[in-house]
């Protein structure tokens, strides 16, 4: 063998876990999230080379998935995961779930059993791909060294294509140890996706059906994302009210006038309840009209229904519709907004403007003038929309101060507010402001949280303090899971398993490293956020204990309640609300 055949083959043999990161440089990966172990500390040697990927440890895997999640709902990038198998693999489903039915893209890689040995019962030896199966765009098996580099290109297409997902990796350890013959070392060309191919008729017929009508409205989700503009321009010219999911909160303005609020429906807000009462077609895009933007599907939608979607499967399962339109979200509204500019009808939208303006108002003095013993939301609400920078993000979790959130915050710029929905986990917050604020190191980024969710993650809270992460936590703190636990009261007049007793937030900042701020009454909202952002200025994480009035509850839990209720059976409507009443009496 010459020299030259020599250099050819040292060039040519790579070890696995070399070409992973070659891989992973080539895409737009900022950050890995996930803890070394022993199928996988070869692949986190080569990581700590890399000069643009920097791997971060976290304190539990499930924390992991929530950082990569939110690193690809805040940024261009993708959120990466690098696992352990098997326990590290289940301990980061929860979070894998939550991208998945959330539409969020993730790439996550686990290492594997030696496939170059015939031994069995080897450790953490159980089948990831049926495990992740249900949860995942894709999974695949890295078989040879060969594979690693295309199949990691292939995997990010998928992850990003079409409705978005999570996708799996096994790279078993042997591959990822030793080196191995490959044929070529590409370079990453992006893949030309093609969206779906949109009917012009329908689009014609859609634009038609909404100047005809008397009422229009238009309702968006989290496929809007990146439609701010198209959106507000189709809104003022058909001058109707816009309601927006949970996740999609934030894809229109909050500020804008003819913005409602989240959901349409008996769980919504007055401004959103009251301009959608009458509404005759309803222009419904990227959503999928699930459990909790509908109210535990509460809502009237009307006959006229325009549906647009990036997945074909969500049309006509909660509610028909007229048109349905598979489509890219904005191809589909910019075509539609320009069939809309061919007709000479404009409404005059004063009428409906200041409706919306004043039963908004009326709402919050409903929330001032509550009289309460502890913090008022709506007062902290609104002296924390003064202390946000234009562009801060705002992550929030699952639980009552969620709703709160959605009723009493205004948020004015795209995906400004990013929450778990679907999956509808909690212990989102901590670890996903983590992922947020790495992801935007110049913004402001804080975390709202009940205490009960908080507990779920807040170890995180040591990644978020060693990697000197400026982020304030507000945590309402009533003791109680007060989601679920207003829940019971109504139809139970009990709570069971929802009082989580004295926790001492203190001490969780000491053992962290962050600093702690208490927050007892109305008089301490405006100086106690003030010092948190300074203290945070500084690249200290910052936990608000805010002992939050609970007293009155949010429109969202009474109209659930309500609806959910009011669909049972004669019999067992009667049997709850009897047993409620006779515990009201009888303690």
């Amino acid at each position: 063998m010459n020299m030259i055949d020599n250099v050819k083959k040292v060039f040519t043999q790579k070890t696995g876990a070399w070409l992973t990161v070659y891989a992973l440089e080539q895409l737009p990966v900022s950050y890995t999230f996930g803890i070394p172990g022993v199928h996988n500390t070869e692949l986190y040697d080569e990581l700590s080379n890399s000069n643009t990927i920097q791997p971060i440890l976290v304190t539990h895997e499930c924390g992991a998935a929530f950082m990569a999640d939110a690193v690809s709902r805040t940024s261009n990038g993708i959120g990466v995961l690098v696992i352990v198998p098997a326990a590290g693999i289940t301990h980061a489903m929860s979070g894998i779930g939550e991208a998945f039915l959330d539409g969020i893209p993730m790439l996550i890689i686990s290492g594997g059993i030696r496939k170059d040995t015939d031994n069995c019962f080897q450790l953490h030896d159980i089948d990831h791909h049926a495990l992740l199966k249900t949860i995942t765009k894709k999974t695949y098996l890295i078989k040879s060294h060969k594979e690693i580099v295309p199949t990691l290109f292939e995997a990010y297409s998928v992850a990003i294509s079409g409705e978005p997902g999570p996708v799996y990796i096994e790279l078993p350890v042997n591959i990822q140890l030793f080196k191995g013959d490959i044929d070529d070392i590409s370079i990453y060309q992006p893949q030309q996706y093609n969206p779906p191919r949109i009917d012009h008729e329908r689009i014609r017929l859609a634009a038609e059906l909404l100047i005809k009508s008397k009422s229009p409205g238009l309702f968006l989700g989290w496929g809007c994302k990146d439609c701010q503009s198209i959106c507000i321009e189709i809104a003022e010219l058909l001058q109707c009210p816009v309601a927006t999911t949970l996740q999609g909160f934030s894809v229109f303005p909050g500020t804008h006038p003819l913005h409602t609020g989240m959901g349409f429906g008996g769980s919504s807000v007055p401004a959103a309840a009251n301009a959608f009462h009458d509404c005759d077609c309803l222009l419904a895009v990227g959503t999928r009209f699930s459990e909790i933007p509908t109210g535990s599907f509460g809502v009237r939608v009307p006959e006229h229904l325009i549906h647009i979607d990036i997945n074909p499967h969500v049309f006509h399962k909660n509610y028909p519709a007229k048109i349905a339109i598979h489509a890219d979200a904005e191809q589909a509204l910019n075509m539609l907004l320009k069939e809309l500019k061919t007709y000479s009808t404009r409404r005059d939208g004063e009428i409906i403007r200041r409706q919306i303006d004043q039963h908004k108002q009326a709402y919050l003095n409903e929330w001032f003038e509550h009289k309460g013993t502890r913090v008022n939301p709506a007062r902290f609400f609104a002296s924390l929309r003064t202390h946000l920078s234009d562009d801060a993000i705002v992550v929030v979790d699952d639980g009552n101060h969620t709703f709160l959130t959605a009723e009493l915050l205004t948020t004015d710029k795209q995906n400004q507010l990013i929450c778990p929905t679907d999956f509808n986990c909690m212990g989102y917050c901590v670890p996903a402001a983590i992922g947020a604020k790495l992801a935007n190191m110049n913004k402001q980024v804080i975390g709202i949280v009940g205490d009960g969710a908080f507990l779920m993650t807040c170890m995180e809270l040591i990644t978020a303090s060693t990697n000197n992460l400026g982020i304030v936590y507000f945590v309402f703190y009533d003791g109680e899971l007060s989601q679920i636990a207003q829940g019971q009261e109504i139809p139970y007049n009990r709570k069971t398993c929802t009082i989580l007793g004295n926790i001492r937030l203190q001490g969780i900042a000491e053992a962290t490293g962050s600093a702690y701020l208490e927050m007892i009454t109305n008089e301490e909202i405006d100086t106690q956020i003030n010092q948190a952002f300074q203290l945070a200025d500084k690249g200290q994480p910052v936990i608000v204990d805010i002992k939050m009035d609970y007293s009155k509850r949010t429109r969202f839990t009474k109209g659930l309640v309500k609806t959910v209720i009011g669909r049972f059976p004669l019999g067992d409507k009667f049997r709850f609300i009897g047993r409620a009443m006779v515990r009201r009496v009888t303690g």
